[in-house]
């Protein structure tokens, strides 16, 4: 059963089987196990971005394709559900219609620059994908009718996923079970089913031939296999996750804005995590996004305290001083990179791959 849930794509090592069942039971039971407001909103953050996170590795991990637009479908989503719910009036119409436009526009352009734009050399196709979202970007901040402009847009939420809907009267095992929770679990359901048909695609034949192009996409033409049709499947596919990724975002902060989905700044965080969790691995994509998202909002609290005890020490107070954690967090960077250059997921492959080798060895 765990097979065909995982696709046969099993972690392959211990230590990351019990990484990636400590995160899962963690999460399934954030709202009881953090129930203040920033705990809670960690855990929503970190699921939606193991969802945008492992629709881009299909890209860039799987096909070999760079592209800086992944937040420009990212943002569709979330705009899609925040007008279709400001327009409408909250309710579940609102949020099916808006989520629906919101696929049928990703799907239409990212077919548009994938067959146009993937017929063109790597690094052409990158710009032309930093073009097209630039470009999105500067077109939701001026329509300010529509979109709210710098602004965003505020929005209500159906009121099933309301704060003030309480379900019950009591407490659940001392949690008051609110509209915010099942907006939580709502969110971990759908990550959990769409990272499992993720994980379905890339171990079928067309995952494969994904892998092979990425590999080498003139052997892979020389088999037989059109590789624009399948970079452009894979594209498609990918923008259709991340649009679905920045619905879920919208329905939890019941806002959407430039700075939350569309800024370049999420696009590099993105780059990052896949790199830190390991590319072509998904799984790299649940443990990147826990180690990025936790480092981005509690690294200030950590430096706070381990400033506070090298008081005394003028050079060590000032360079742990939490002003200072963007820097913490680019040495970290380097130091993942440099000790993990296949990421986190890649080392502890490699780790059981070569325990089970020895293992063997010795058994003949």
């Amino acid at each position: 059963m765990i097979h065909r849930l995982l696709s046969h794509d099993l972690p392959r090592s211990r230590w990351l089987a019990a990484a990636l069942l400590l995160i899962l039971v963690t999460l399934a039971l954030a709202p009881f196990l953090f129930p203040g407001a920033r705990g809670i909103s960690v855990a929503a953050k970190i699921l939606v971005f193991v969802l945008l996170v492992a629709s881009y590795d299909l890209l860039l991990g799987y096909t070999g394709i760079v592209s800086f637009a992944h937040t420009m479908f990212f943002g569709i989503g979330a705009y899609g559900v925040a007008i279709a719910s400001e327009r409408m009036g909250p309710g579940w119409a609102a949020v099916g219609l808006g989520l629906a436009v919101a696929l049928v526009v990703s799907l239409l352009l990212a077919l548009v620059i994938g067959l146009f734009s993937l017929r063109v050399k790597a690094i052409f196709f990158a710009m032309i994908t930093l073009a097209v979202a630039t470009a999105f970007q500067t077109l939701a901040s001026q329509l300010s009718e529509f979109t709210g402009g710098e602004d965003g847009l505020n929005f209500k939420n159906p009121a099933g996923l309301s704060p003030s809907f309480e379900p019950f009267e009591t407490e659940v095992l001392g949690l008051l079970i609110d509209g915010r929770t099942l907006t939580y679990w709502l969110i971990f359901a759908v990550v959990g089913v769409l990272f499992l048909v993720l994980l379905r695609i890339v171990n079928s034949p067309f995952g494969r031939v994904l892998q092979a192009i990425r590999e080498n996409d003139f052997r892979a033409e020389a088999l037989g296999f059109r590789t624009v049709t399948y970079r452009t499947v894979s594209t498609v596919l990918a923008a259709l996750f991340a649009t679905v990724a920045g619905a879920l975002l919208a329905l939890w902060l019941r806002y959407t804005g430039p700075d939350t989905t569309l800024s370049f700044e999420i696009m590099l965080d993105i780059l990052l995590i896949v790199v830190i969790g390991g590319m072509g691995t998904l799984y790299g994509a649940v443990i990147g996004s826990v180690l990025f998202v936790l480092a981005q909002n509690y690294l200030q609290d950590l430096l706070k305290l381990a400033a506070g005890a090298v008081e005394g020490v003028p050079v060590l107070a000032a360079v742990l001083t939490p002003d200072r954690w963007l820097l913490w967090l680019g040495v970290l960077f380097v130091l993942s990179v440099y000790y993990f250059p296949t990421g986190v997921v890649g080392r502890l492959r490699a780790r059981g791959m070569g325990k089970t080798a020895k293992a063997e060895q010795a058994q003949g």
